[in-house]
């Protein structure tokens, strides 16, 4: 007879579902960054690559808090924290235009302030919220062996 899962091995299930879905987001947002496509500009810049980034900060989160009570106040923060992002674009301090002008720095914080982006990121922060929820009662739910 099987043991039991302990809360321990559940963590490392579901660290391990987070970093396959993690990769996932990560070839869906850059593919959507990079289309080149009808659209381009929309998709690009406001929606499924939007809808990515926010997804993307809340599963990096819950890869360090990999804990059920955590799936909202990460989702939540997550939000919060890219809404702020957004309206720190607003300021172009000549350090902070310095990290923006890098790759990396500009898909982190963004260049360039848009209205456009605060709905989206309430919109894929919900959508984040849904998949977390989902990849934590996935690794909680027994498994055919253990059953």
């Amino acid at each position: 007879m099987p043991l039991p899962e302990t809360s321990c091995s559940m963590r490392w299930g579901l660290r391990l579902r987070i970093v396959l879905a993690l990769l996932a987001v990560t070839a869906f947002g850059l593919a959507m960054k990079f289309y080149p496509g009808p659209g381009r500009s929309w998709v690009n810049d406001f929606g499924p690559a939007s809808l990515a980034y926010e997804v993307f900060f809340i599963l990096l989160a819950a890869l360090v808090v990999p804990r059920r009570e955590a799936v909202t106040p990460i989702a939540a923060g997550v939000c919060v924290a890219t809404c702020l992002l957004e309206l720190l674009q607003l300021w172009q301090p000549p350090w902070l235009q310095a990290v923006r002008s890098t790759f990396l720095g500009a898909a982190l914080l963004g260049t360039t302030f848009s209205w456009w982006d605060l709905p989206v990121y309430p919109i894929g922060c919900i959508l984040g919220w849904v998949l977390l929820r989902w990849l934590v009662r996935r690794s909680e739910s027994p498994t055919p062996e253990n059953a």
